[in-house]
C-alpha cells in the first residue's frame, strides 16, 4: 500500500491524503478554523488526514513550491503588500531575484517552513517538496481523463506566482510530464489582474471573480476596448507562441501598482474590469491557440488560480485548435496539496485515479446533526424533525419558493459548493436573489448565482461550443434564448452566462435524486446552488456550523442531514 500526504501551507492551506493513486481526503484548513483563507501550516487538516492512517504510519508529506512565506496569508497584509509594490524598496527588491541573496531568502524560508511544519509533527525526513508550477500541472494531467494513458496531453498552468514562475507549459504522455516552456512570475498576467482587483478597491487573492462578474457591463464600450489594447502592448509573445514577457519599459509586475494606476486614471470603474478581462481572454487564448500549433496537441489540461476565470475558460473552449479541455476544480493554491501528493506518487510509478466526485470531507451524520440541533435549542427558538425523504421535502419546499439550506454527506473540496453545503432556491426567480442577498450573502449586485443542473438536461439550458462536463462549475456557458426565464436567477443578467454545476448520480445520488424530485412537481431540473456560509467566512463543514450559519443569519429553513429544521418566529 502507498501513502502520499500533499501539503499546501500558504494562503488557503490545505492537506490532501493519496492511497494507491485515488484521492482519499482533500480538506482546506479554513474549514476547520473557520477563518477565510486560513495559511500556513494546515495543521487540523494533516490531523483529520492522519486519522485515516494507522496510528505508527509515517507517509511521504509532498509539499506545494521549494519554499513558503509563511504569515503573509492575511487579507491586511495582501492588501498592504499591493499597495506598496511600487515603493522604492519594493522596486530594489526585484532586481535581487534570481541571484544569490534571492537563493539565500528562499533557504531561509524553507528552513523556517521546515520548523512550522515540524510543529504538526511533519518531520525533515519526511518532507519533499514539489516545485509549485509542477504541482499545478501534475493535478491538471494526472487527474484529467487522459491521465496515465498513451493521449498525448498539452498541460497550461497559470497563476500569479510560485516558485518565480506564472505560467507553464507541459507536453504529457503515459504518466511522464515534460515541461517545454515557462514564464517569469515578473511577467505575470495573473498578477497584472489581481492588481487591477486592488486598484478597484477590491482584494487581490480574493476579489478577482467579482472583476469577472463586473466586465460584461462595460464589455462594449470603447473605453474597455482600447484599455485592453493598452494592457496587451505591455507584453510580447515568443516567438514559438508558448510564452510571453513584458515589453521594454514595463516594470516587473511585483513594482507596477503605480504604472498600471497612471494607466488606468480617470476611467471609469466597469471600463477597468472589462478591459482587463477582456485582456485575460486576448492573452490566454493567443498563448493557447499558439500552443496548440506549436505542438499539434489539441487536447489540454490547466491548472493554476487564473483558470478559475470561467469566462477565460469558455474562451478557451470555442478556440477551433482546441478539441477538448479539462479544467481542475478549484484550481487556486488550495488545489496543490493534491498536486504535489499526485507527482509524488506519479514519480513513485504509481497510477492515479480521474477525478470523480470531489466530496472528499467528513460527513455529516443524523446523529451529529441531532446532537448540533438539540445544543442549539435552549437559544433559539427552532422546531426539527427527522424526515424519512428529505430529498423529496427539500424539493417540495423549493417548488413553493422557500429558500432552503442543505448541509448532508460529505464535505465538497474548494471554493465552489456543489450541493451538500449549499443554499438552494428556484432558479426561476429573481426575488429569491434579492431574499438570499439580504438573509445572508450580501453579495455584489453584479454578481450572479449559479444553479444545479441534472447533467442529463443541461443541454435543455445552455449551448456548449464542443462537449465538455461541467461537474465542478468550473465552466460559464451561454444559455439558451427560449430557457432564460426559467434561469432568471442564475445566470448573468447582462451577458446571460452561467456557471453550472452538472449533477450526476453517480457523483452524489441524494443530491440528484433532490433534482429529480423538484423537476418532477415543477418541470425544471435546475435550482439555484449557492455556497452555505456567511458573507466573508469560510463554507460550514460540520453539522455545528450550519447550526450555527443558520442562526444568526436570515435563513428560515434547513435540511442537515436527514432533519428538516425551521425557525419559529
Amino acid at each position: 500500500m502507498s501513502v502520499v500526504l500533499g501539503i499546501h501551507d500558504g494562503h488557503n492551506a490545505s492537506a490532501a491524503l493519496l492511497r494507491d493513486g485515488r484521492i482519499e481526503l482533500a480538506l482546506q484548513e479554513e474549514r476547520l478554523t473557520r477563518v477565510k483563507n486560513q495559511g500556513d501550516a494546515p495543521r487540523g487538516a494533516v490531523r483529520a488526514a492522519r486519522l485515516l492512517l494507522d496510528r505508527n504510519s509515517s507517509p511521504l508529506a509532498a509539499l506545494n513550491g521549494n519554499y513558503m512565506n509563511y504569515h503573509q496569508w492575511q487579507r491586511e497584509t495582501i492588501l498592504r503588500d499591493y499597495a506598496r509594490c511600487s515603493s522604492l524598496s519594493s522596486r530594489l527588491k526585484q532586481t535581487f531575484k534570481t541571484s544569490m541573496v534571492d537563493r539565500a531568502y528562499q533557504r531561509a524560508r524553507a528552513a523556517e517552513r521546515a520548523e512550522q511544519l515540524s510543529a504538526i509533527g511533519l518531520s525533515g525526513e519526511q518532507l519533499a517538496p514539489v516545485e509549485h508550477h509542477q504541482a499545478h500541472a501534475a493535478a491538471a494531467y494526472y487527474t484529467s481523463p487522459w491521465g496515465m494513458t498513451d493521449d498525448k496531453v498539452l498541460v497550461l498552468t497559470c497563476d500569479g506566482s510560485g516558485d518565480r514562475l506564472s505560467a507553464t507549459v507541459s507536453l504529457a504522455e503515459s504518466g511522464t510530464l515534460t515541461r517545454l516552456a515557462q514564464v517569469s512570475d515578473h511577467d505575470s498576467i495573473g498578477r497584472l489582474y489581481a492588481l487591477v482587483t486592488r486598484w478597484l478597491g477590491m482584494c487581490p487573492l480574493e476579489h478577482e471573480y467579482k472583476v469577472m462578474g463586473l466586465a460584461p457591463y462595460g464589455a462594449s464600450s470603447l473605453a474597455a476596448a482600447e484599455i485592453s489594447r493598452s494592457l496587451e502592448a505591455l507584453f510580447e509573445f515568443t516567438s514559438d507562441g508558448l510564452g510571453w514577457r513584458r515589453r521594454k519599459g514595463m516594470p516587473s509586475l511585483y513594482a507596477a501598482y503605480e504604472f498600471l494606476g497612471s494607466l488606468l486614471k480617470g476611467q471609469r470603474f466597469d471600463w477597468v474590469a472589462a478591459g482587463a478581462q477582456r485582456f485575460l481572454e486576448k492573452m490566454l487564448t493567443r498563448w493557447v491557440a499558439g500552443a496548440v500549433r506549436e505542438t499539434g496537441i489539441d487536447r489540454i489540461a490547466c491548472s493554476g488560480g487564473v483558470f478559475m476565470n470561467v469566462k477565460a475558460n469558455l474562451a478557451i473552449l470555442e478556440l477551433p485548435e482546441v478539441k477538448s479541455m479539462f479544467v481542475f476544480p478549484s484550481c487556486g493554491d488550495e488545489s496543490n496539496s493534491i498536486g504535489a501528493a499526485c507527482f509524488a506518487a506519479a514519480q513513485r510509478g504509481e497510477s492515479i485515479q480521474p477525478l470523480g466526485a470531489i466530496y472528499y470531507g467528513d460527513s455529516i451524520t443524523d446523529v451529529e446533526a441531532e446532537e448540533a440541533l438539540t445544543d442549539a435549542e435552549p437559544r433559539t427558538k427552532v422546531r426539527f424533525h427527522w424526515v424519512a425523504n428529505i430529498e423529496k421535502r427539500v424539493a417540495g419546499e423549493l417548488a413553493d419558493g422557500r429558500i432552503v439550506a442543505r448541509a448532508k454527506g460529505a464535505a465538497e473540496f474548494g471554493a465552489r459548493a456543489l450541493g451538500n453545503r449549499s443554499i438552494l432556491a428556484r432558479a426561476d426567480s429573481p426575488s429569491a436573489v434579492r431574499s438570499i442577498n439580504q438573509a445572508i450573502k450580501n453579495r455584489d449586485f453584479w454578481m450572479p448565482f449559479a444553479p444545479a443542473v441534472l447533467a442529463e438536461r443541461a443541454s435543455r439550458y445552455y449551448d456548449k461550443p464542443k462537449p465538455a462536463d461541467s461537474p465542478y462549475m468550473m465552466f460559464a456557458f451561454r444559455t439558451r434564448p427560449e430557457r432564460r426565464a426559467a434561469l432568471a436567477g442564475v445566470q448573468h443578467p447582462y451577458d446571460f452566462t452561467t456557471r453550472p454545476q452538472e449533477v450526476r448520480a453517480e457523483h452524489n445520488a441524494d443530491f440528484h435524486r433532490l433534482l429529480e424530485e423538484y423537476e418532477s412537481i415543477t418541470g425544471e431540473a435546475a435550482v439555484l446552488n449557492t455556497s452555505f456560509n456567511l458573507h466573508g467566512e469560510p463554507i460550514v463543514y460540520r453539522a455545528r456550523d450550519a447550526v450555527d450559519v443558520f442562526l444568526r443569519s436570515g435563513l428560515e429553513y434547513m435540511a442537515l442531514a436527514n432533519w428538516w429544521v425551521e425557525k419559529v418566529s
